[in-house]
């Protein structure tokens, strides 16, 4: 089985549904998609998943499908797709996306591989639980609103299954929380402190996060969008764990 985006499975209907919206499952015939829909906006991300190898033009046809209702559809594709009816808004993005089925270690880079050396031998990260999510999304809502980035609301992150969530903390100095979903999983949100970055702290926790995943059963880890523009270090520390990079579709706005 394939990688299985977070945006197109239950954990992530059910928690939309909670912050209110409606979230609907949209049989294409080749595939399905899940729409989140506020008002007159329906929302397609990393969608639709595919059934089978369907052809481009198939493919075009399915998600011209979406837009059949009164309201404006957009559209992220999880590959390109393009053509009449489909207008691009936004450029591709790039996520990294970690094969957790080989040996972990093997494929780091060697700087990655040499800091984490370093910082396990002072940083032990632990798992944790809901006491420890309520506080990393209070110190993310701080780093967030200092470094001027965009995340899910903190109401969607309550809002979803417990016992999807894995959680590492680093008490007082770091955390990190994770979406399982399958045999995929998603990194959701995490948090560091000026000690947990001169520790290193986050390339322990990722290990230790990636090492428990795989070992119960977990093949994909996305470790989120890549811009080497905007965060070049953030890039680094993504690609570094020997993830592969993948390519989206552009957003798009979808003509019936």
């Amino acid at each position: 089985m394939g990688f299985e985006p977070f945006q197109q499975g239950p954990a992530y209907a059910a928690a939309a549904s909670a912050c209110g919206a409606r979230a609907r499952w949209l049989e294409l015939g080749c595939g399905r998609a899940l729409a989140v829909e506020r008002g007159p906006l329906r929302l397609v991300s990393r969608g639709p998943v595919w059934e089978g190898e369907p052809g481009a033009a198939e493919r075009r046809r399915a998600i011209r499908r979406l837009a059949r209702w009164p309201g404006m559809t957009l559209v992220t594709a999880g590959e390109e797709v393009a053509g009449f009816g489909l207008v691009p808004l936004v450029t591709p993005m790039h996520h990294a996306l970690w094969d957790l089925s080989g040996d972990l270690r093997a494929g780091l880079a060697g700087k990655w591989r040499n800091r984490l050396v370093r910082a396990e031998a002072s940083v032990k990260v632990r798992r944790a639980g809901r006491a420890a999510l309520e506080r990393l999304i209070a110190a993310e809502a701080v780093q967030r609103r200092a470094r001027g980035y965009r995340a899910l609301p903190a109401a969607f992150t309550l809002a979803l299954d417990p016992g999807a969530l894995r959680i590492w903390d680093w008490p007082g100095r770091a955390a990190m929380c994770f979406v399982v979903h399958g045999k995929s999983a998603t990194y959701h949100l995490g948090w560091t402190s000026p000690e947990g970055r001169a520790a290193g702290v986050h390339g322990v926790m990722l290990m230790r996060a990636a090492e428990a995943l795989a070992a119960e059963g977990v093949r994909w880890l996305d470790l989120g969008t890549v811009d080497t523009e905007a965060a070049p270090g953030l890039a680094r520390f993504k690609l570094g764990t020997g993830a592969a990079l993948k390519r989206l579709g552009a957003t798009m706005l979808v003509l019936p």
